[in-house]
């Protein structure tokens, strides 16, 4: 849920944790391109009522491995919401072997693509914890460059 807080999509905002033998491999959460204005910035860009300004949370977990060189393989992935049909193929494509989900996303094929590729799907309540944070005494935690 943290991860989601960095989000710069006012649309909607997801995180994603990465997850291998309770170590942290990559995080992710809806945002724009490396030095492409944010939506929070510039406005959401909007086709076919999806914003295309930002990656999604999962792409972007699983871009920051590879520009690290970290392998996925047999990985969990925490996502706050279920993927969409598009994220869900990237998870399994890069070897998540489960996806933890907090609640569900609409028109996405993600459950019958884990389902037919050996993904373990889990769904579990939402946190009911509260994160008392003030930001305004970092202000380097809201740059999102």
């Amino acid at each position: 849920m943290l991860a989601s807080e960095r989000a710069t999509c006012p649309r909607m905002h997801c995180g994603c944790v990465l997850v291998k033998d309770k170590y942290v491999l990559s995080t992710g959460y809806n945002g724009s391109l490396p030095g492409s204005p944010h939506c929070e910035d510039e406005g959401c860009l909007v086709v076919d009522n999806h914003c295309v300004r930002t990656n999604h949370a999962e792409m972007n977990a699983i871009c920051q491995a590879a520009r690290h060189g970290v392998s996925l393989r047999g990985a969990t992935a925490y996502v706050t919401n279920l993927p969409c049909t598009t994220c869900a193929k990237a998870l399994i494509a890069a070897g998540i072997e489960r996806v933890v989900v907090f609640s569900d996303y609409h028109d996405t094929l993600a459950e019958r693509f884990f389902g037919e590729s050996g993904v373990e799907l889990s769904r579990i309540p939402m946190p009911g914890l509260t994160i008392n944070y003030d930001l305004d005494s970092y202000p380097s935690a809201r740059r999102r460059d």
